[in-house]
């Protein structure tokens, strides 16, 4: 087991945790409808659900609340934020929103036309609805390597060229509004997009007149990464590395809530002035004015200074080790994870680990679900459930992966509660030929629908009985 680097901070504050029975975590599983979504946070011990906007903040990030300024226009706090966003992202104009997908909606509103057709490496699933909501097709250009979990590709999240120029030969260049990147790829599992093939990939698109926009949301994690293992880099900052990430790129969307070390915010950042003035007018009618986007002053001072907190590196160091602790205590007991572990989550291969379960009962879920009533651990499906139904043939789409993803909040959890996931996930996996069905829908939303929809066990499914 690899040497657990030491959290490079000290706790000041806490806040208390409650452990529930086994009895009441199946009483809370079964009002939720079987979704973890649904649960009250209070009856989850350790919650791994998301890392988005569950950071634990600095006392300079605190301090930082109490420096905002309210005022509606042109608000100081904005300058500070902006210059932020400049000095470590390298993009001239800076538009706040008020969340990530805020800057889906604006950039889908302002680029994308009924009919046209978005490559990425890999579906996120409220990017792909904002696109596919305005009239896009969503295509999967990623690396082969990245749907197979078992694989220790360094960069599964880089971009298959021949898959991208096959799509740009069929739908045409003028038929593609824009490459939709992400950095890193959530859905295969944190993995890291490598810088030469960032690079490669905006030269090709570029070649053709089609810009790229990339999803930052975690790209100081990717930064890190590409300084472990792409060669060439181990001896540059992150900060640098960040820079060269963005820099082949037409502009960025962000949720703030990741790698800024936020509980709010985000941005849409563009190279293009025109483009840029077009979000802006949006942005008033979705978001807010064009200098907070939804934001208060205090949020934007707080991202201003998690952004120079984020590229830190014994930060990075210790919130990537513990993403690596988990992965490796889960493997080292034979759970099948996605290898290698990304920057921010450990992912459980739900369809290995219960290749019993049909993949039309949402093995992912149900997995999910057996875990919280183990341990009172709340992951997320990353699987069938979050893929969707296809807006045209309204069929589920196919999944590739069937992933339980386990994601850690930044600054949050301590190896203990580490060790107490793995403990409650390793003695599922012992007993998983107990669980011998899976779940099917109560109820179906129409869009993202793994943070609504309830379900009820299959007939014989055992998983919800007592221990």
């Amino acid at each position: 087991m690899p040497a657990y680097p030491p959290e490079p901070w000290r706790v000041k504050m806490v806040e208390p945790l409650r452990a529930t029975t086994r009895d009441e975590r199946d009483e809370a599983l079964r009002t939720a409808g079987w979704n973890p979504c649904l649960l009250r946070s209070e009856d989850v011990y350790v919650d791994l659900f998301t890392d988005s906007g569950t950071n634990a903040m600095s006392d300079r990030q605190w301090s930082a609340l109490l420096r905002g300024d309210e005022a509606y226009a042109g608000a100081r706090s904005f300058y500070v934020f902006e210059a932020a966003v400049r000095t470590f992202y390298g993009y001239e104009h800076v538009i706040p929103v008020h969340q990530g997908r805020g800057a889906e909606n604006i950039l889908s509103r302002c680029l994308i036309r009924p009919g046209t057709h978005v490559p990425g490496n890999m579906y996120f699933p409220s990017t792909r609805a904002h696109q596919e909501l305005n009239g896009a097709t969503f295509h999967d250009v990623i690396v082969d390597e990245a749907h197979d979990p078992a694989s220790e590709h360094p960069f599964k999240g880089d971009v298959d060229l021949g898959k991208l120029r096959a799509v740009i030969d069929e739908a045409g260049p003028d038929a593609i509004p824009y490459v939709s990147l992400a950095a890193t790829v959530n859905m295969a599992g944190g993995q890291p997009i490598s810088v030469a093939n960032l690079t490669a990939t905006c030269a090709l698109a570029h070649a053709h007149g089609i810009p790229v926009f990339l999803d930052t949301a975690r790209a100081v994690e990717n930064a890190w990464l590409v300084k472990q293992r792409e060669p060439g880099w181990a001896d540059r900052s992150v900060a640098d590395i960040l820079l060269a990430l963005c820099a082949p790129t037409d502009g960025a969307v962000m949720s703030a809530k990741k790698d800024s070390l936020a509980n709010i915010g985000g941005w849409l950042a563009l190279r293009d002035p025109m483009l840029a003035e077009q979000a802006r007018g949006l942005v008033l009618l979705y978001e807010g004015l064009h200098t907070y986007g939804g934001m208060a002053g205090r949020d934007m001072e707080a991202i201003a200074a998690g952004i120079a907190e984020s590229v830190a590196e014994n930060h990075l160091r210790a919130r990537v080790g513990q993403v690596e602790y988990l992965g490796t205590r889960l493997s080292d007991a034979g759970v099948p994870i996605v290898r290698p572990t990304g920057g921010h989550c450990v992912c459980v291969d739900a369809a290995a680990a219960l290749p019993q379960v049909p993949r039309t009962e949402f093995p992912a879920q149900t997995l999910s679900c057996a875990v919280y009533l183990e341990a009172g651990v709340r992951g997320v499906e990353r699987g069938a459930l979050s893929a969707g139904r296809d807006p045209v043939t309204g069929e589920n789409r196919p999944a590739g992966l069937e992933l339980l993803r386990l994601a850690i909040p930044r600054r949050v959890y301590t190896q203990a509660h580490l060790d107490l996931v793995a403990d409650g996930i390793i003695a599922v996996h012992r007993d998983r030929d107990r669980i011998t069905s899976g779940l099917t829908f109560a109820y179906e939303p129409p869009h993202l629908r793994f943070f609504q929809a309830r379900f009820k066990p299959t007939a014989g499914s055992s998983i919800f009985g007592d221990p």
